[in-house]
């Protein structure tokens, strides 16, 4: 098993930004992908979650309405879109697959690093 992300990104305040994780070595659409950051100096924060099997989705409040987790099952892939980016918005982003009935993960992508600056 394996999820692969995409590489670091650079992106002025105000912009877009978008990370892919690619998934492979199991059934793609029998996990949940979540989603989680870690800006500078903190902890891991939850984004939120992604079901592949139907495209269901499920956003940390703090993010609903900035984020978008869409999935593409012809390349295992899902990716979590940031509009508006502002610098608190640095940080790594990781995705992780969830252990069905629990709030662990087995599996998790290497990281991307998401810088906002002018």
């Amino acid at each position: 098993v394996q999820l692969v992300q995409s590489g670091a990104e650079l992106r002025n305040p105000g912009a877009s930004g978008k990370v892919s994780c690619k998934a492979s070595g199991y059934t793609f659409t029998s996990y949940y992908i979540d989603w989680m950051r870690q800006a500078p100096g903190q902890g891991l924060e939850w984004m939120g979650r992604i079901d592949p099997a139907y495209g269901g989705t499920r956003y940390a409040q703090e993010f609903q309405g900035r984020v978008t987790f869409t999935a593409d099952t012809s390349t295992s892939t899902v990716y979590v879109e940031l509009n508006s980016l502002r610098s608190e918005d640095t940080g790594v982003y990781y995705c992780a697959r969830k252990v069905p009935g629990s709030w662990s993960y087995d599996y998790w992508g290497q990281g991307t690093q998401v810088t906002v600056s002018s």
